[in-house]
């Protein structure tokens, strides 16, 4: 009987020990559905690589809670028939805890009824139109009408009154124009013209020919980055004279690798993270040592890559948040209860209905050197 009793002890600890072994190495899936090629892959694959960047250094100092973190990616190649079906099958086979990095009005509105079925929340992402908040949907950024009101009192200050406005024609538009409309109202200037081109494509010639026809002081791109670039490389080389000011969907290392220097001369981004390439507080050294450290990057550094980074920030948070058994409700639950995070010179906090979770927006003027100046 005692041999019985010391083995069924002996059993006890052995799955004690066992259960500690499997809490420690219980995984947080985050799914990733995006363009890892296509018009918008350098960005899509750079946002994946900041992700992946602070779940290596939260993995590699043991996790959080016993949880570490493994970010799964599919390439819908930015279209969102392919993000609808590629998030349905991550979810069947994945298991993802939640999900983050997508790309594209079009796209997102194509998953939210997935995203309420599942109760699966979706932290960070980009557009280049103004979305209405919806239930799971959780950005980590500035909203695009910040951006706008930030780009036109900038204009103001210089004294431009007479803008144009290229932006993509999708069914957030109307929401834009109106946007557009009340920021340069309150900056004392007028949109003279405003010419849409296709969302999803780069083709903004009628665009250029108009603006050409029509110049105004300054043009305003609320455009995808292979948009923008495509439409300052034929405005420039056209002889296009107007000031451009871009949103930040338009990031340098995007426009770097098409155009010439003479082309980027000039040329003013908004930006809703801190620059990933200077110290300007915790957030950045933080992420700019440990990008230094890392081998091999997938793509190179840039502002998407740091955006990224906070939405790791962000999903890792909610986890901690949640104790040893984090679930999809328990995701949304935590979200909604971040107020004032603080990541190092970079606040996020998710207030009620709203879903946005930063003001921060800052602009940067492209250099003659093609570098760039806060």
């Amino acid at each position: 009987m005692k041999l019985k009793v010391m083995a069924a002890h002996a059993a006890l600890i052995m799955a004690a020990a066992c259960g500690a072994n499997g809490a420690q190495a219980a995984q947080v899936v985050v799914g990733q559905v995006g363009p890892m090629s296509g018009l918008e892959a350098s960005q899509g694959r750079a946002y994946a690589t900041g992700m992946q960047l602070y779940f290596n250094a939260v993995n590699k100092a043991g996790g959080i809670n016993g949880n570490t973190f493994a970010l799964v990616r599919r390439d819908d190649s930015g279209r969102p028939e392919d993000t609808l079906a590629l998030t349905r099958t991550m979810l069947a086979e994945d298991k993802p805890l939640v999900l983050a990095g997508y790309f594209g009005s079009r796209n997102l509105a194509e998953v939210a009824p997935v995203l309420e079925k599942e109760k699966i929340a979706l932290v960070g992402y980009r557009t280049a139109e103004i979305r209405p908040e919806a239930p799971y949907v959780y950005n980590v950024r500035a909203t695009l009408r910040d951006e706008v009101d930030k780009l036109a009192q900038h204009l103001a200050t210089i004294g431009i009154t007479r803008i144009g406005l290229v932006y993509e024609n999708g069914p957030g538009a109307p929401a834009l124009l109106a946007a557009a409309d009340e920021a340069a109202k309150k900056a004392h200037s007028t949109i003279t013209l405003k010419v849409g081109y296709e969302a999803g494509t780069a083709r903004v010639a009628p665009a250029v020919e108009q603006l050409l026809k029509n110049p105004p002081q300054a043009i305003l791109l609320v455009t995808s980055g292979a948009a923008a670039a495509a439409f300052i490389e034929q405005y420039r080389s056209s002889g296009g004279a107007a000031q451009l000011f871009a949103h930040s969907g338009a990031d340098i290392e995007q426009l770097s690798k098409r155009l010439s220097e003479e082309q980027m001369q000039g040329v003013a981004i908004a930006q809703v993270t801190p620059s990933p390439y200077k110290i300007s507080g915790k957030l950045a050294k933080e992420f700019i040592d440990t990008a230094s450290k890392t081998p091999n990057l997938e793509v190179p550094v840039s502002y998407a890559m740091m955006e990224g980074y906070i939405a790791a920030h962000v999903i890792v948070e909610a986890v901690r948040r949640q104790g040893a058994k984090p679930s999809r409700e328990g995701v949304v639950a935590a979200l909604d209860s971040i107020d004032n995070y603080d990541l190092g010179g970079y606040v996020v906090g998710f207030k009620g209905n709203q879903h946005s979770g930063s003001r921060f927006v800052e602009l940067s003027i492209i250099t003659g050197a093609g570098k760039i100046r806060q």
